[in-house]
This record gives structure tokens, sequence and C-alpha cells, in this order.
């Protein structure tokens, strides 16, 4: 298994995040990825680290599709790409209602479409072509006006593989089908089968299989130092959970709750769900099980998370991604590089 973490510009000061990318490197992780929710943007910062690392892969994780037109995607894709000297890995994802209509006033409507159609023209942008596209979210060029076919006059020596960040059946499907990894979340691996199973389908459509995709799965990894920190630990960590499960979407559609549904916290997500959104906050984290917080984090002992890294790794993920706890840079980096010997261990 790869290692991998993921940094947001907008969480810490930039010269700290900056300086844990670098240690990262040295320590060996393989890559780093760029989130963009309703912070910083991802392709920004990936521009400056792409001068701050040497061989380290870096992706968008994510660029949300209808916040930019399909070429913009593909001339900033193609720009990273050059400037990292073939380092770079494109991370889609559709986001959620709240931000694209909410933020971006762009309609959430039909993201699976929008998605396959998104993919198609960068391919073809990315490829130099002059791009015709007559689709239902995108056509190339615009009707009525009195543009011609274009092609972008920047390229890249190196293919630029695609991530898709899904977690429906019909997205991960998609997944399957047309891109080259998954980034996935919400991961519980005794319950992978909710997911593999459809992005095995569709990659059986396209005349490929499970291990032609990049299978990148994260989670927060801490270490405990005996099993009373580890109760305390887990505790900690409940009201986080609770905010995926009640917290996140809006009050009819949350994808992270549907995720955990389908891999066996049913009950448990639909109880913490009710009691959220009635605003009983504290009552909501109470009611996440600690076997919750085990079966979907990498947090125990040496020994606990060494395990569950054999899990995660016989379930089929091919990277991990880390998300190290610690209360200052050292300490998360004192977490990365053992979860890292850990991987490499388990991955032997």
């Amino acid at each position: 298994m790869r290692t991998a973490t993921t940094i947001e510009a907008s969480g810490a000061p930039w010269g700290e995040t900056v300086d844990f990318v670098v240690e990262a490197e040295r320590l060996g992780l393989d890559v780093c990825w760029v989130a963009e929710a309703w912070g910083s943007d991802a392709p920004s910062p990936l521009g400056y680290l792409a001068a701050r690392t040497e061989g380290m892969m870096l992706g968008s994780g994510i660029v949300q599709v209808g916040t930019r037109s399909p070429a913009l995607i593909a001339q900033t894709a193609l720009t990273l790409q050059t400037m990292s000297q073939g380092r770079f890995l494109l991370g889609l994802g559709s986001s959620g209602p709240q931000v694209l209509e909410g933020l971006h006033g762009v309609p959430f409507a039909h993201p699976l479409g929008r998605m396959r159609e998104t993919v198609e023209v960068v391919r073809r942008v990315m490829a130099g072509e002059k791009v015709t596209y007559d689709g239902r979210h995108v056509t190339l060029p615009l009707p009525g006006g009195e543009a011609r076919p274009m092609r972008v006059s920047v390229s890249a020596d190196v293919r630029v593989p695609i991530h898709l960040a899904t977690l429906s059946p019909r997205m991960l499907h998609l997944t399957g089908e047309v891109a080259d990894g998954w980034l996935g979340t919400s991961f519980v691996p005794e319950g992978a089968a909710t997911s593999l199973e459809p992005l095995a389908a569709g990659a059986a459509a396209a005349g490929r299989t499970l291990a032609d995709l990049d299978l990148c799965q994260g989670a927060e990894v801490a270490f405990a130092r005996d099993e009373a920190e580890l109760a305390t630990m887990l505790d900690d960590r409940r009201a986080g959970l609770a905010f995926s499960l009640g917290g996140m979407g809006s009050a009819t559609r949350n994808f992270y709750h549907d995720a955990y549904a389908r891999q066996g916290f049913a009950d448990v997500a639909a109880e913490v769900r009710a009691l959220w959104q009635a605003g009983r906050r504290e009552d909501a984290a109470a009611a996440v099980p600690r076997d919750m917080v085990v079966a979907t984090t990498l947090i125990g002992t040496e020994d606990g998370v060494r395990a569950r890294l054999r899990v995660w790794r016989d379930a089929g993920i091919t990277t991990v991604r880390l998300y190290p706890a610690g209360a200052d840079l050292t300490a998360r980096l004192e977490t990365l590089a053992r979860a890292i010997e850990l991987v490499r261990e388990v991955s032997a």
C-alpha cells in the first residue's frame, strides 16, 4: 500500500502546513492531496507545493465539479502537471448542494451526468483535441454564437490520472468505469463490498478490473499508550462522527450518513441524525458507539493500528490516506512517521 495525506491551505498557518508537507515527503510519504471545500482553493497551494517538493505526488482532493468549466479544469491540470514535472493527480468530486448552490450559485441537480460529461471533456481537452461536445450539461462550442471548436495551447509530457471522490452506488459505478482511481471516505473495511462491488461493476463495463484502479481511502490515525488512553481518545472522536452523520448535507440528503448506513451502521446513523437535527448535539455524540469509531478510523494502540491496516490491505485498499493526530506540528509528524512505518510493514 502507498501512503498519502490530505491538507487544506486554510486549515492552519500556511508556513506550518508547508513544513508539514516537506517533512512528510522526507519521511517517505507518497502522495499529498490538497482539499477544497469552502475554505481555500486546491490549485493555488498545489502550485506552491510543486516548487517545494521533489518526488511526492500531488493531487487535488478535490476540485469541485460545477465551480469551473471542464476546459478550465483541464487547463489547470495540465499546468500543474507541467509545474510538478509529472507528479500531479486530478481529483474531482461533485461536492454537495450546500456548497454548490449556497456558495457558488450552481445547481447541484444531476451530479452523475455532470461528472460523466466533465470527465469526458477534460480528457479530450488534455489530449489536445479541438473539442466539440453536445451533452446535457456541457455544450462546446456554445450554440448560436460566433465560436468555433478550440484546443488549448498548454500540454504535458505525462498523462494526468483522474481520481473521483464518490460515495453513492451509481457514482461508484461511474468511478470504476471512467476513472484511474477512487478517493473514498466514510469507510468501514468490514463493509467494503458496498463500495467495491459497484466499483468493480463499473470497471467491468469498461472492460477493466478493480485492479486497474488506485483505491485510496483515508482515516484519522492516532496512537494510544494503553487501553485507558484509547477509551478517552475514542470518546473524543464521537462528536466528529456525529457531525458527519447528522450535520453534513441537508435535512433530507446526507451522503456520509447513507454511506455509513450501507456499511452496517444504519440504526446508529438514524439515531444520531435524529438527535442532531433535534438540536441535541451532545446526545448525538454520546449515541456514537466506540466500536464505530474503531471501525471508521485508524485509532488504537500500535498493535491495534497495525491490525486495522491489515484489514484495510485485505479489503483491497491500495493507498492509505493518513490524517495524523497531534497537538502540534511535531506531534503530528511523529504520528505520521509511525503510521508510515506500519503501512510499510504490513505491505511487505
